[in-house]
């Protein structure tokens, strides 16, 4: 063999093996991620062409794969798809959002647990079959919170979520305003793609699921984890602690002067319980001051601030509380403003920590996955997220909620015959627009089954004032008396 047919025999040779190894790595390593893939055509065909397992909430189906004729066999149809859309979001041709995506592999019939499954089909020559995905969420609740946004009128834009604090069950998760999943998941495509253009050119972003991916300022509900910081680190230790008072505060090193709103924050000295009650500025201002950059940013993130720990749906964001603040910003941060912002799902986590002995669990939306033939395939065990306090701290700030609810800014989530522990905010936003509403809220108070968070962006209807209490407050009443009823 002379040597150009040597030289052209091992060139090949190189990229024979070449191609082999792509084809090794393309079929054993990177065989999951193009499966999973919401751009794969060929696997959206195949699943267009099967039917998809449902999504249940209690014993209702909220989405299902029904038999149609035409060339994709089944069509995805949601059940209560306004309530439900920014959760299980929609099934298209073009993507999955929502649960379609996060729990894709098991609806399509496509994940490892559903093994013997796929075995039993092939032998049958069946067309494969999804399986099914149950959530915490209590349909009672989900419907209080759904509703109390709407009354709100057609504008509104905001979000509630409810968690039982001693699992991390997520047992309400609204969003307003939202869409209709269903427009999404039609076989007429050209018809798809101009309401999703619609719904993307929609300045209210009905999309965006404001329960995780909106953070603004928590304004005062914020004051909990200040109180919080203040009694772990032996600054003020208990609800009757005599902490900073007064009509004004002068920012620290700063010309800036902030008020309490006309609200009766006494003078020099007030009970630390007053404080909460009248939602002072003065005296949390104060407080963080005291406190410092560094114990402020160690108490957030104890209760889940600069992370990410929804592992259900996808694009959760990280709700912010900035490290290296200086004296004024922190002093700011104290009562929720300067560059903290938080999702409505941290700060019903941060009301679930308290009520939790201090223990804040990991939220999850997922209960069970099972087989076409309902076998269990995997259930979710609450999991310990973090220790945000001492059992001792979390009864001081109970106390002061419940006080806040009975004597304070919160009247308005009060329940017959229930001790309700809650925490108003209003949080400063833009020159040109209102300020938003917070509310977070727990009950019973000494036995907690439900925590509940509300954001108010913006309401349709003209309010003589916005607060927590006069718009957040009767949502989070309505939520948790359905998970109590």
């Amino acid at each position: 063999m002379n040597k150009p047919i040597r030289t052209i025999s091992v060139f090949c040779l190189v990229l024979f093996l070449a191609l082999m190894a792509n084809a090794t790595y393309l079929q054993y390593v990177q065989a999951g991620e193009l499966n999973d893939n919401p751009r794969n055509r060929r696997i959206i065909e195949a699943a267009y062409s099967r039917e998809r397992g449902a999504i249940l909430v209690g014993r209702e189906t909220i989405a299902e794969s029904r038999p149609v004729d035409d060339r994709y066999k089944f069509q995805r149809v949601y059940t209560q798809p306004f309530k439900y859309a920014p959760i299980t979001g929609a099934f298209t041709y073009f993507t999955q959002t929502g649960l379609e995506r996060s729990q894709n592999s098991v609806l399509s019939g496509d994940d490892e647990r559903l093994f013997v499954t796929q075995l039993v089909d092939l032998a049958g020559n069946a067309s494969p079959k999804g399986g099914s995905v149950q959530l915490t969420i209590d349909p009672a609740a989900q419907t209080a919170a759904w509703e109390g946004l709407q009354a709100l009128g057609a504008g509104t834009e905001g979000a509630v979520v409810a968690i039982e604090p001693s699992t991390g069950k997520i047992l309400a998760m609204a969003s307003s305003p939202s869409y209709d999943p269903n427009l999404l998941a039609s076989h007429d495509f050209a018809a798809v793609i101009e309401e999703q253009k619609r719904l993307e050119a929609d300045e209210r972003e009905p999309l965006v699921n404001r329960a995780i991916r909106t953070t603004l300022p928590p304004g005062s509900t914020f004051k909990l984890v200040t109180a919080a910081a203040a009694i772990e680190n032996g600054l003020y230790t208990t609800a009757d602690a005599m902490v900073p008072g007064g009509a004004s505060y002068q920012l620290p090193e700063s010309d800036s002067v902030i008020d309490n709103g006309g609200r009766d924050c006494g003078t020099r000295r007030i009970p630390f319980t007053q404080a909460l009650e009248n939602s002072c500025n003065t005296s949390f201002l104060a407080i963080a001051d005291e406190l410092g950059a560094e114990k402020m940013h160690a108490q957030a993130e104890a209760f889940g601030f600069n992370s990410v720990y929804l592992d259900d749906l996808p694009l959760q964001a990280e709700s912010r509380y900035p490290a290296g603040m200086d004296r004024p910003q922190t002093a700011l941060s104290g009562i929720g403003q300067f560059e903290v912002a938080a999702t409505p799902l941290q700060m019903a986590m941060v009301a679930a920590g308290i009520a939790n002995g201090g223990i804040v669990m990991k939220p999850y939306l997922v209960d069970e996955v099972t087989s076409p033939e309902l076998d269990v395939l995997d259930k979710t065990e609450p999991r310990e997220l973090s220790k945000a306090v001492e059992p001792a701290t979390a009864a001081e700030l109970t106390r002061m909620m419940v006080n806040t609810v009975n004597e304070g800014t919160a009247t308005n989530a009060q329940i017959p015959g229930i001790a309700v522990a809650g925490k108003t905010g209003t949080a400063e936003s833009a020159e040109d627009r209102p300020p938003y509403a917070w509310f977070v809220a727990f009950a019973p108070a000494l036995d907690p089954e439900v925590a509940v968070a509300v954001l108010v962006e913006a309401s349709a209807n003209p309010q003589p004032e916005i607060g927590g209490n006069l718009l957040g407050a009767p949502i989070a009443k309505s939520v948790m008396e359905a998970v109590l009823r």
